[in-house]
């Protein structure tokens, strides 16, 4: 008989841990290959580990609710066969390869063990690697918990704990001037609950919302402007090719993708605004990633990414935009497809709000705001003279990280993503 290590596989750029949500199966239980063993939740997505062989749950070495950094072995399955010289292999999460697990994590891994007691008593989350690099660099407790993290909800970072010791003992180290961000609780003993009221705890992906919100307006001064757009042309040519389109492709074409390929060669004009701030540097991203927000099922939010916008074609990002919104709603996107935005556009419009003030999504500087299309009466200027007509108008809104960001950029973005929306082509096939 074989022995089948799990380990916790690879979850997308960035994410080194995850927490055992779900346990799906028990000791001694078969397992055919594909059954999901196991549900996991980072702070971007819940996913479930399927089996990649069939056996008998032998072992399990973690307990749920507890957090495991990625490459640790989570389980054992007995399998049929010969015991195999790489008995230790990865198991893929859904649509997510697993990857040689680099020697950081593995060392920060076997220092958890070690974890000096001073941690049980901060509000503040400190992963693993973060822990070994204190340690290996001599870095008190009470000195980590002055370091400004730029994770969520003041997250000490890998980068964060690096920028502070290559820049320690100078006047631009990245020590917080203020107590490290705390979830914002209400006075609960101040609110009171009258009868017939009812009391609920906030779902987990409610929760990290709400802290990455809060984290978001502290960390950066938040400026909103705003624009009005013409569409009528995009509305008129929608209505005349979303018909023969859904008949051909099976899908529809909505609004939403034809806003973001203009947002993306908006930002290609200013790039200065795909940009994130790590203390005082600005890294220009290379890579036009926009997130898009998607409202799910039970209320809560998610904002799959959009890799490399600005290379799609319309086709092309009309199947995008509907095969991660659909994924979305059915809680199947992976953690790699929620990860690395450099911009974020979000959709009032879907629910009629004529427009919004929406929050950075950090660690991104701006996010763009849809509002509803409604038609107006307008002025329209022609050189024979002004007159009146009725036009599909939409508000856009853009708030933005005013440390990095100032208004005239900020309306100049606005303006020009105006001139691609009012511009398009009504004569183009798809």
């Amino acid at each position: 008989m074989a022995k089948f290590e799990v380990v916790m596989p690879k979850l997308g750029e960035s994410i080194i841990e995850a927490t055992i949500t779900k346990w799906l199966k028990n000791v001694g239980d078969p397992i055919e290959e594909d059954d999901a063993i196991l549900e996991i939740a980072t702070d971007k997505v819940d996913s479930e580990i399927p089996s990649p062989v069939d056996g008998v749950l032998a072992e399990t070495f973690f307990e749920e609710g507890d957090v495991v950094a990625v490459g640790a072995v989570i389980a054992v399955i007995n399998t049929e066969g010969e015991e195999s010289e790489n008995k230790k292999e990865t198991v893929d999460a859904p649509e997510i390869k697993a990857e040689q697990i680099s020697k950081e994590i593995e060392e920060a891994v076997e220092e958890v063990a070690d974890t000096n007691s001073d941690f049980k008593a901060s509000d503040r989350f400190y992963s693993p690697l973060v822990k070994s690099i204190a340690k290996e660099e001599n870095i008190s407790f009470e000195e980590l918990e002055r370091i400004a993290g730029s994770g969520k909800a003041g997250r000490v970072t890998k980068q964060d704990i690096l920028n502070y010791l290559e820049n320690k003992g100078k006047e631009k180290a990245a020590i917080a001037t203020f107590p490290p961000t705390k979830p914002v609780k209400s006075a609960g003993e101040n609110i009171s609950v009258a009868s017939g009221d009812r009391v609920e705890e906030m779902s987990r992906m409610r929760k990290l919302i709400a802290d990455h919100m809060v984290m978001s307006k502290q960390v950066s001064p938040h400026v909103t402007s705003f624009i009005e757009a013409d569409v009528t042309k995009i509305v008129n040519w929608r209505n005349k090719v979303k018909d023969g389109f859904q008949k051909r492709e099976g899908e529809k074409i909505t609004f939403t993708p034809i806003f973001i390929e203009a947002t993306a060669k908006a930002l290609r004009d200013y790039p200065a605004l795909n940009v994130s701030v790590d203390g005082s540097k600005i890294i220009y991203r290379k890579n036009i990633h926009i997130g898009m927000a998607a409202a799910l099922p039970d209320g809560n939010l998610i904002v799959p990414v959009i890799k490399n916008s600005d290379q799609k074609n319309l086709i092309g990002m009309v199947k995008t935009v509907n095969d991660l919104a659909t994924r979305a709603r059915a809680n199947k996107l992976t953690p790699d497809e929620i990860s690395g935005g450099t911009f974020t556009v979000t959709n009032f419009g879907s629910f009629d709000s004529l427009t919004g003030t929406p929050i950075i999504n950090q660690p991104q500087v701006a996010i763009l705001g849809l509002g509803a299309i409604v038609k107006r009466p307008v002025v329209i200027e022609a050189p024979e003279g002004d007159t009146i007509g009725i036009r599909s108008i939409m508000m856009l809104s853009l708030a933005y990280d005013h440390r990095v960001v100032d208004g005239a950029l900020a309306g100049l973005y606005l303006k020009r993503l105006r001139e691609y929306i009012e511009n398009f082509d009504g004569n183009q096939s798809i």
